[in-house]
């Protein structure tokens, strides 16, 4: 396994920008002019690329297939609802040029071998495997023998499972990257599983990511401070949108939150501060924020000095607040005046 891989020149893996990725799945319900409008806002956000699913209703379901979420009016069965999903392939191509032309990297998920022929013909520059597919080995093979990089949802597999189709693909030579996932909409907090994004490193040695379905930038945020390479998240225009995964997405106002926030933490972690130096630049900060020992009123010379004589003020002038105790008791061979600091050429 390969500790990162190459998506159209952009590398995935320790050290590298984390790479998003803005999951459309069905928020353009049926419409390619959503689709095309998707694209638009994603572009806008900072996102690396723009990940859709591919679904050719007579090669992936049955009528028998039941619903996820609430039956939709307009579709009596999960095939019917598969069917109005579909695009033809110039609408697929047309799309893909319309991502390529705003700069970001265009994907899809791949539902069936049909789905898989369609899009090779769009030039995929890689594969994202959805989790109910990761046992799908047909699809596996036909997938390792393009030798693209293949993005890997983990959320319905077992380990076993997980090594298998690892196997399968690297076998064949194509880079693979793991997401912890939770096919769960929307996933609740406390069953992201990013403590799963060690294990996945450590057990594959690959990059890892959080393909998350949570509805909160939050969670993406926790993933990269841990160390993800990748953040995968649904996206809508609204959350007044109609749609069985808009409980579960990002709007595209917070999907820019989320790069962002990305992006800061990536600055944020790439530079350890070394202390002492940090504090010795912070000199004149040190300065203006400390205290130093004053005079709280006017003092003659010979006094000798109580606690009562004196004052920790700002800026940090004369002797320093930490040395209070020493400074009590001690005779002035000079006169201070209030408010002024004292200093130790003041002191006998």
């Amino acid at each position: 396994m390969s500790a990162f891989l190459t998506i159209e020149e952009q590398k995935i893996g320790n050290g590298y920008p984390c790479f998003i990725v803005a999951e459309v799945a069905q928020a353009h319900d049926g419409s390619l002019g959503s689709a095309h409008a998707l694209v638009d806002a994603i572009a806008r956000t900072g996102a690396n690329a723009v990940k859709f699913q591919t679904h050719v209703a007579a090669a992936e379901s049955t009528a028998a297939e039941p619903f996820r979420t609430a039956t939709w009016r307009q579709d009596s069965t999960r095939y019917d609802y598969w069917k109005r999903m579909e695009f033809t392939e110039q609408q697929w191509r047309e799309l893909a040029i319309h991502v390529r032309r705003l700069g970001l990297v265009f994907l899809s998920s791949p539902f069936s071998l049909a789905a898989v022929e369609l899009l090779e013909r769009m030039g995929m520059p890689a594969w994202k495997v959805p989790s109910g597919e990761i046992t799908n080995t047909p699809l596996l093979r036909r997938l390792a023998s393009t030798k693209a990089p293949v993005l890997l949802s983990t959320g319905l597999a077992t380990w076993q499972e997980i090594d298998t189709a690892v196997d399968i693909l690297s076998t064949a030579g194509s880079p693979v990257a793991l997401y912890q996932c939770t096919t769960s909409y929307p996933c609740p907090p406390e069953d992201l599983g990013l403590n799963l994004l060690g294990e996945l490193r450590e057990r594959y040695r690959c990059p890892v990511g959080l393909s998350d379905h949570s509805g909160c930038v939050a969670a993406g945020l926790a993933a990269v401070t841990l160390g993800a390479n990748l953040v995968e998240v649904h996206v809508t225009l609204s959350r007044d949108a109609f749609g069985p995964d808009v409980t579960s997405s990002l709007t595209t106002t917070e999907l820019t939150n989320l790069v962002n926030g990305v992006r800061f933490i990536e600055r944020a972690v790439a530079r350890p501060v070394d202390k002492e130096k940090a504090i010795a630049e912070a000199a004149e900060l040190r300065y203006m924020f400390g205290k130093g020992i004053v005079a709280s009123r006017d003092l003659p010379a010979g006094h000798r000095l109580a606690a009562s004589d004196l004052c920790l003020k700002k800026p940090a002038i004369g002797i320093p607040v930490d040395r209070l105790d020493s400074v009590i008791g001690r005779n002035l061979i000079s006169g201070v005046a209030a408010d002024f600091p004292i200093e130790e050429q003041n002191l006998d």
